[in-house]
Protein backbone atom coordinates (compact mmCIF):
# COMPACT_ATOMS: atom_id res chain seq x y z
CA UNK A 1 0.00 0.00 0.00
CA UNK A 2 3.11 2.45 -0.66
CA UNK A 3 4.08 2.44 3.92
CA UNK A 4 8.20 1.81 4.48
CA UNK A 5 8.17 1.20 8.29
CA UNK A 6 4.82 0.62 9.23
CA UNK A 7 3.41 -1.64 11.72
CA UNK A 8 0.75 -2.69 13.50
CA UNK A 9 -0.40 -3.84 17.51
CA UNK A 10 -2.02 -6.53 17.87
CA UNK A 11 -3.06 -9.81 20.63
CA UNK A 12 -2.33 -13.20 20.17
CA UNK A 13 -5.51 -15.05 20.57
CA UNK A 14 -4.09 -18.59 20.53
CA UNK A 15 -1.48 -20.85 19.24
CA UNK A 16 -3.16 -24.09 17.74
CA UNK A 17 -4.93 -25.86 14.59
CA UNK A 18 -8.27 -24.47 13.39
CA UNK A 19 -10.95 -26.65 12.74
CA UNK A 20 -11.57 -25.63 9.11
CA UNK A 21 -7.67 -25.66 8.14
CA UNK A 22 -6.40 -28.97 9.51
CA UNK A 23 -4.13 -29.84 12.18
CA UNK A 24 -1.44 -27.01 11.36
CA UNK A 25 -0.91 -24.92 13.77
CA UNK A 26 -1.42 -21.15 13.39
CA UNK A 27 -0.34 -18.32 15.78
CA UNK A 28 -4.06 -16.59 15.81
CA UNK A 29 -3.73 -12.69 16.42
CA UNK A 30 -5.61 -9.69 16.21
CA UNK A 31 -3.29 -7.90 13.67
CA UNK A 32 -4.68 -5.76 10.56
CA UNK A 33 -3.25 -7.76 7.57
CA UNK A 34 -3.31 -5.96 4.21
CA UNK A 35 -2.81 -7.41 0.82
CA UNK A 36 0.81 -7.94 0.67
CA UNK A 37 1.49 -8.98 4.21
CA UNK A 38 2.02 -12.39 3.79
CA UNK A 39 5.35 -13.31 4.34
CA UNK A 40 6.13 -10.83 6.76
CA UNK A 41 7.09 -11.42 9.98
CA UNK A 42 4.35 -11.20 13.21
CA UNK A 43 6.61 -10.22 16.30
CA UNK A 44 6.21 -9.92 20.13
CA UNK A 45 6.86 -6.94 21.88
CA UNK A 46 10.65 -7.53 22.23
CA UNK A 47 10.87 -7.62 17.98
CA UNK A 48 11.64 -11.87 18.26
CA UNK A 49 10.19 -13.25 15.30
CA UNK A 50 6.81 -15.48 16.38
CA UNK A 51 5.49 -16.30 13.05
CA UNK A 52 5.39 -15.30 9.30
CA UNK A 53 2.52 -14.15 8.32
CA UNK A 54 0.10 -15.84 5.86
CA UNK A 55 -3.70 -15.14 5.64
CA UNK A 56 -6.55 -13.82 7.77
CA UNK A 57 -9.55 -16.13 8.09
CA UNK A 58 -12.82 -14.35 9.99
CA UNK A 59 -11.25 -11.43 11.84
CA UNK A 60 -7.86 -12.77 12.89
CA UNK A 61 -5.10 -12.74 11.16
CA UNK A 62 -3.34 -16.45 10.89
CA UNK A 63 0.59 -16.92 10.83
CA UNK A 64 2.86 -19.84 10.63
CA UNK A 65 4.57 -20.97 13.83
CA UNK A 66 8.44 -19.49 13.66
CA UNK A 67 9.30 -22.86 15.00
CA UNK A 68 7.11 -24.58 12.30
CA UNK A 69 9.31 -22.46 9.61
CA UNK A 70 12.65 -23.41 11.35
CA UNK A 71 12.03 -26.97 11.28
CA UNK A 72 10.74 -27.13 7.56
CA UNK A 73 13.95 -24.95 6.37
CA UNK A 74 16.07 -27.66 8.77
CA UNK A 75 14.57 -30.35 7.03
CA UNK A 76 16.53 -29.34 3.70
CA UNK A 77 14.36 -29.98 0.75
CA UNK A 78 11.20 -31.41 0.04
CA UNK A 79 9.68 -33.30 -2.59
CA UNK A 80 6.10 -32.97 -1.34
CA UNK A 81 5.04 -30.44 -4.01
CA UNK A 82 1.65 -30.82 -5.96
CA UNK A 83 2.09 -26.89 -7.19
CA UNK A 84 -1.79 -26.28 -6.62
CA UNK A 85 -3.22 -23.39 -4.17
CA UNK A 86 -6.72 -24.95 -2.40
CA UNK A 87 -9.39 -23.89 -0.74
CA UNK A 88 -11.75 -26.21 1.39
CA UNK A 89 -15.33 -26.35 -0.35
CA UNK A 90 -18.42 -28.29 1.47
CA UNK A 91 -20.16 -30.08 -1.33
CA UNK A 92 -24.00 -31.07 -1.12
CA UNK A 93 -24.59 -34.54 -1.38
CA UNK A 94 -28.17 -36.57 -1.45
CA UNK A 95 -26.46 -38.43 2.22
CA UNK A 96 -25.27 -35.18 3.77
CA UNK A 97 -22.16 -33.46 2.99
CA UNK A 98 -18.51 -33.83 1.32
CA UNK A 99 -15.70 -31.76 1.92
CA UNK A 100 -13.63 -30.97 -0.97
CA UNK A 101 -10.33 -28.57 -2.11
CA UNK A 102 -11.56 -26.44 -5.11
CA UNK A 103 -8.33 -25.66 -7.27
CA UNK A 104 -8.06 -21.93 -7.26
CA UNK A 105 -4.37 -22.28 -9.00
CA UNK A 106 -2.44 -25.24 -10.81
CA UNK A 107 1.23 -23.57 -11.59
CA UNK A 108 2.72 -24.46 -14.70
CA UNK A 109 4.46 -27.41 -14.83
CA UNK A 110 3.91 -28.37 -11.64
CA UNK A 111 2.69 -32.40 -11.23
CA UNK A 112 -0.79 -31.26 -10.66
CA UNK A 113 -0.51 -29.37 -14.29
CA UNK A 114 1.25 -32.58 -16.09
CA UNK A 115 -1.61 -34.35 -14.89
CA UNK A 116 -4.35 -31.89 -16.32
CA UNK A 117 -5.42 -30.65 -12.88
CA UNK A 118 -7.20 -27.33 -13.93
CA UNK A 119 -8.45 -24.52 -11.57
CA UNK A 120 -12.06 -25.31 -10.73
CA UNK A 121 -11.56 -29.01 -10.33
CA UNK A 122 -12.24 -30.34 -6.53
CA UNK A 123 -10.13 -32.88 -5.20
CA UNK A 124 -12.12 -35.15 -2.86
CA UNK A 125 -9.45 -37.60 -2.13
CA UNK A 126 -7.15 -40.35 -2.74
CA UNK A 127 -8.01 -43.55 -3.81
CA UNK A 128 -7.32 -44.83 -0.48
CA UNK A 129 -9.20 -42.05 1.71
CA UNK A 130 -11.39 -38.60 1.45
CA UNK A 131 -10.20 -35.69 2.65
CA UNK A 132 -11.71 -34.07 5.49
CA UNK A 133 -9.31 -31.31 5.69
CA UNK A 134 -6.62 -29.70 4.05
CA UNK A 135 -4.31 -31.27 6.14
CA UNK A 136 -5.14 -34.34 5.02
CA UNK A 137 -3.97 -33.40 1.29
CA UNK A 138 -0.58 -32.11 2.45
CA UNK A 139 -0.22 -35.75 4.42
CA UNK A 140 -1.09 -37.21 1.44
CA UNK A 141 1.78 -35.59 -0.57
CA UNK A 142 4.27 -35.96 1.86
CA UNK A 143 7.48 -37.69 1.26
CA UNK A 144 10.79 -37.63 -0.05
CA UNK A 145 10.79 -40.79 -2.22
CA UNK A 146 9.33 -40.66 -6.07
CA UNK A 147 6.02 -42.18 -6.42
CA UNK A 148 2.66 -42.10 -8.07
CA UNK A 149 -0.48 -40.73 -6.25
CA UNK A 150 -3.77 -41.43 -7.61
CA UNK A 151 -6.73 -38.88 -6.92
CA UNK A 152 -10.54 -38.37 -7.25
CA UNK A 153 -12.28 -34.90 -8.27
CA UNK A 154 -15.18 -33.26 -9.66
CA UNK A 155 -15.01 -31.09 -12.97
CA UNK A 156 -17.60 -29.37 -14.94
CA UNK A 157 -20.86 -30.24 -13.69
CA UNK A 158 -19.60 -32.98 -11.20
CA UNK A 159 -22.18 -35.49 -12.17
CA UNK A 160 -19.57 -38.04 -12.01
CA UNK A 161 -16.10 -38.80 -9.63
CA UNK A 162 -12.87 -38.52 -12.12
CA UNK A 163 -9.45 -40.52 -11.15
CA UNK A 164 -5.98 -39.31 -12.07
CA UNK A 165 -2.48 -40.27 -10.97
CA UNK A 166 0.18 -37.52 -10.52
CA UNK A 167 3.80 -38.24 -10.09
CA UNK A 168 5.34 -36.98 -7.43
CA UNK A 169 8.64 -36.23 -5.85
CA UNK A 170 10.81 -35.72 -9.33
CA UNK A 171 11.41 -34.20 -12.39
CA UNK A 172 9.05 -35.44 -14.84
CA UNK A 173 9.09 -35.07 -18.84
CA UNK A 174 4.60 -35.71 -18.38
CA UNK A 175 4.91 -39.55 -20.27
CA UNK A 176 4.30 -41.19 -16.49
CA UNK A 177 0.87 -39.11 -15.71
CA UNK A 178 -2.35 -41.10 -16.24
CA UNK A 179 -5.57 -38.99 -16.24
CA UNK A 180 -9.03 -40.44 -15.94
Amino acid sequence: MGFVGALTTGVIHAIGPLRALGSQTWVQASVRLAPGNSGGPLADARGHVIGINTMVAGRLALAIPSNAVRDFIAGGPCSAWLGVTVHPVRLPRATGRAFGLVLLEVEPDSPAAQASLMAGDILLGTEERRFQSVEDLATAIDGQDSRLLRFKFLRGDYSRVRRVTVRLGDSNDGKDVIAA
